[in-house]
């Protein structure tokens, strides 16, 4: 989370970044926020639900969701800042 909220200012008008938290509880969760990322730059919130939606079984996970809701890429643990922008680059040129 602090490589994907250090690159997030560079996409606030093309990109929403979302971080959802879950299998904790969400007052664990929000003690977290402002540690691991800015709250002024990427949204985020508490749902269980979101990680069978999306077969999550671990964590750090991301996924790539495009304007029409399909999941055009994700991985699974991290990446570094020139890794993060590379796919947000190609997540907004594909967007047009």
């Amino acid at each position: 989370m602090p490589r994907i909220d250090a690159v997030a200012s560079d996409y606030l008008d093309r990109v929403t970044i979302v971080a959802v938290a879950g299998r904790s509880t969400p007052d664990a969760s929000a003690l977290k926020v402002g540690d691991w990322f800015s709250p002024e730059r990427l949204l985020w919130g508490y749902d269980d639900g979101i990680w069978d939606l999306y077969g999550v079984v671990g964590q750090p996970v991301a996924f790539l969701i495009s304007g029409d809701d399909h999941v055009v890429g994700s991985w699974f643990g991290g990446q570094s800042e020139q890794q993060i922008r590379e796919v947000l680059d190609l997540l907004v040129a594909a967007e047009g």
